[in-house]
């Protein structure tokens, strides 16, 4: 290079500083929490699930209060629930919504896959059944009128019912709940009774000490995950001593059906922290 050249070139500047270093960890950071703490949001059922392993089982864990804004007190009545484990599939079975799993089957056993009674909470024996199986009529029991009864007897027939397990318990505060698990052969078969029994904006059969029930806007304008459907109804005023809320869930060849009621009335918030578990169970 000649001499002419090097004095071309302007030496650098020894007043400037260096440029600063982009700081990358941090807002995205915040971006996760932020996108975190909105899925999050529940005000209702407030438990959350993490799976363990390769898919056969997954332990949902209660979360602690301060953790969920607008949940930060103690009194919106959240029952405490023992850490749930989903039982093992068969070996080679898959899970009812994989997608190689057309007909949605539920290859574990249905009794390991009721939602267990909250803390305290007493159990329901009548529910028990014969080896943990319920027989249909006891389960028809908890619809109110005999011809509805007569009707839905006949549906269940017509769309081929294997079997129903069944739990129930009371807890302290007096709230009576029931969980039905029934299978049939197939997902499709669940639709198209689901179509029929869960109907939008009141149900189809009323049960047992209600009047009239009208679908629960509060609990559907919740965030819902999963696959499963759900429709919950809560007893419209004026109810008698006690208020009854319900909701029916479809999940692959399984409709459930969650009963609560209570004495005045049937609190929310563990109604729809009962039917969310037992969803993720089945899902």
């Amino acid at each position: 290079m000649s001499e002419q050249q090097h004095a071309t070139v302007p030496a650098p500047p020894t007043d400037v500083p260096p440029p600063p270093v982009p700081l990358q960890a941090e807002p995205p950071a915040r971006k996760d929490r932020r996108v975190l703490r909105a899925a999050l949001r529940w005000t209702s059922a407030v438990v959350a699930f993490a799976a363990i392993g390769a898919g056969t089982a997954y332990g949902i864990t209660r979360m602690e209060r301060t953790d969920v804004p607008g949940l930060a007190t103690e009194s919106d009545g959240r029952w405490e629930y023992p850490t749930l484990t989903k039982p093992p599939l068969p070996s080679g079975s898959p899970q009812p919504f994989a997608e190689e799993n057309k007909a949605g089957t539920h290859y574990a056993d249905l009794r390991a896959l009721l939602l267990p009674a909250p803390k305290g909470a007493g159990e329901d024996k009548a529910l028990r059944g014969d080896d943990g199986w319920l027989a249909t009529k006891d389960f028809l029991a908890e619809y109110a009128d005999k011809l509805e009864r007569d009707m839905f007897r006949q549906e269940l027939v017509d769309h081929g019912l294997r079997h129903i397990a069944a739990r129930g318990w009371t807890t302290q505060d007096g709230t009576h709940t029931r969980i039905y698990l029934l299978q049939f052969d197939t997902a499709a078969v669940v639709d198209e009774l689901m179509a029929d029994v869960a109907v939008y904006g009141s149900p189809a059969y009323r049960v047992r000490g209600t009047e009239a029930s009208a679908q629960d806007e509060d609990f559907s304008e919740l965030p819902w995950p999963g696959e499963t459907l759900r429709v919950a109804y809560a007893e419209a005023k004026p109810y008698g001593a006690e208020q009854v809320r319900h909701a029916y869930l479809s999940a692959g060849d399984v409709i459930a059906l969650i009963v609560q009621s209570r004495k005045g009335s049937a609190r929310a918030v563990p109604f729809q922290q009962t039917v969310t578990l037992q969803s993720q169970l089945l899902g």
